[in-house]
């Protein structure tokens, strides 16, 4: 994948975030640093976990937008929950990194509700991106700002981010995160999310290079 060793725009560095609450949490993956925060501009409550000495240059970082249909309740219709367990499990075997569970992101960014009507009319045939245009929503509602600047206030030097958005990578770099590295979290696919991975890939860019196999 095309990587940036760069920043790229001006780097935004006058924090909206305020560290709230730190707390040990042991996981089944293992023990991390669990950081509430709360984004003044907004209001609402974020968290990270952060295991190892993320500071040093080339942190694994995963920033991941909540998904209360994937992450919690095991939905078959994205990868997002499988997306979440391997992201953690990757950040304790590089040693050290950092998870930033962003609020807000529900949906691509049009909210609970919008992705539960969104979902109903992928049902009805439309694909992930035309159902969010014909409710009146962007296809990517999402903002990023509070995920850098959750970065910046945590000394991380450089990310190694796991992502295959182009678009995600492109918002950190604005907001003055260097990335070092983008590393592909490929998932493999459902037969009942084959056809939302591949609107992805062929209408948001994101990297699945593995659907070709899939397909062939």
């Amino acid at each position: 994948m095309t990587v940036s060793d760069g920043v790229f725009g001006d780097s935004v560095r006058t924090s909206g975030v305020e560290r709230v609450v730190d707390v040990r949490l042991s996981t089944s993956h293992g023990d991390f640093l669990a950081i509430g925060y709360l984004d003044r501009e907004s209001g609402d409550e974020q968290m990270v976990l952060v295991y190892g000495e993320a500071e040093k240059e080339g942190a694994l970082v995963r920033v991941h937008s909540e998904c209360l249909t994937g992450d919690v309740f095991g939905s078959k219709h994205c990868e997002c929950g499988d997306q979440l367990t391997a992201a953690l499990h990757a950040i304790v075997t590089a040693g050290r990194g950092v998870l930033v569970y962003l609020q807000g992101h529900e949906g691509r960014g049009i909210g609970l509700l919008g992705k539960l009507r969104a979902m109903k009319l992928q049902a009805e045939g439309l694909d992930t991106v035309e159902a969010n245009l014909a409710l009146g929503f962007p296809a990517d509602a999402r903002d990023y700002r509070v995920a850098a600047e959750i970065l910046h206030e945590l000394g991380v030097r450089s990310v190694r981010l796991l992502s295959n958005n182009p678009l995600k990578r492109e918002a950190l770099l604005r907001h003055g995160i260097k990335i070092t590295e983008q590393v592909p979290l490929l998932i493999p696919p459902r037969e009942e999310n084959m056809s939302y991975l591949w609107t992805k890939r062929e209408r948001l860019d994101h990297y699945l290079p593995h659907l070709d196999s899939v397909a062939d």
